[in-house]
């Protein structure tokens, strides 16, 4: 398996990207640091109209400071059973600033914002985590039947976990609509090592019956703090599987030393191969769009 990068492009104004789903003719790309929903051509990755999630004064220097920052890790689209088709974005709950999240029902391209509660949920999550453990959501992905949340991995004892839940509860809970917890599985996901250090999930999605995943390495022990990236992987997984992994290489084949944050799938080009729009964060405010290829 491989997956090369074909095309980088920078998304200017768009700070600490962290999470990307595609919809239709349009990209949905969120940061953590940013209060806004960012809006891009699906093809040509050209900037629209952000939808404001909520209202900040923390914003004038382009980044909301990391102890105030609600750090929206998590991005996935979905479609109810009614089918209403939106957008779910949760904080990483990794302090109590950060368990904030939004559901956002996209009709006829127009957004609207619905916050969700989600300190009831991360409770629960928090109740299956190892001793001394902290809850650091980085990824969520839906199927037409669940939701997978994704705890990333860092430092001693800690980690990588995928939480499945069944969607239409788990969506009538943080919306509460109901006292009812969800049921929650989990699994532990391997992962590889770079440099002597573990690698840590970031972002995930289904597509084509397939889950995607990506992972960074940071030299980092902290869930908090960022560190050097010392590179950033690709997976896929067949239902049921552990993913399988896959370094993320630059055309000429050296590894990419940025972290990848979110994945969302462009189009299937044959079987076993995808092309896949991934999205960055430096950690300086930066962030980038990488459209990549993945073949199995």
């Amino acid at each position: 398996m491989q997956a090369t990068i074909l095309h980088e492009l920078i998304l200017p104004d768009l700070p600490s990207a962290s999470g990307v789903e595609l919809i239709g003719e349009r990209a949905y790309v969120v940061g953590d640091d940013s209060p806004f929903l960012y809006t891009l051509d699906a093809a040509s990755l050209a900037a629209g109209q952000p939808t404001t999630l909520f209202e900040t004064a923390h914003f004038s220097t382009g980044r909301i400071p990391k102890a105030e920052k609600p750090d929206l890790e998590c991005l996935t689209a979905l479609t109810l059973p009614t089918g209403e088709t939106g957008l779910l974005t949760f904080g990483s709950g990794s302090a109590p600033t950060r368990e904030i999240g939004f559901w956002v029902p996209l009709l006829h391209g127009a957004a609207t914002v619905y916050p969700v509660a989600l300190g009831p949920l991360y409770k629960l999550l928090r109740a299956r985590l190892p001793a001394g453990i902290s809850l650091n959501l980085e990824a969520a992905a839906a199927t037409t039947t669940e939701l997978w949340l994704f705890q990333r991995g860092i430092g001693v004892g800690a980690q990588n976990l995928s939480f499945r839940l069944p969607l239409g509860p788990a969506l009538d809970f943080i919306r509460l609509r109901t006292a009812q917890p969800p049921t929650i599985q989990q699994q532990v996901l391997a992962l590889p090592t770079v440099a002597g250090h573990a690698a840590g999930l970031s972002g995930a999605t289904w597509y084509d019956g397939r889950l995607f995943v990506t992972a960074s390495v940071e030299d980092t022990l902290d869930p908090v703090a960022d560190g050097a990236v010392l590179g950033s992987l690709v997976g896929m997984a067949e239902p049921g599987k552990n993913p399988r992994w896959v370094p993320l290489v630059q055309p000429d084949g050296q590894p990419y030393l940025r972290k990848v944050e979110g994945v969302a799938v462009r189009r299937r080009i044959g079987r076993g191969h995808y092309e896949l729009l991934l999205v960055t964060d430096d950690d300086a405010g930066g962030s980038t769009a990488l459209i990549a290829a993945i073949r199995s």
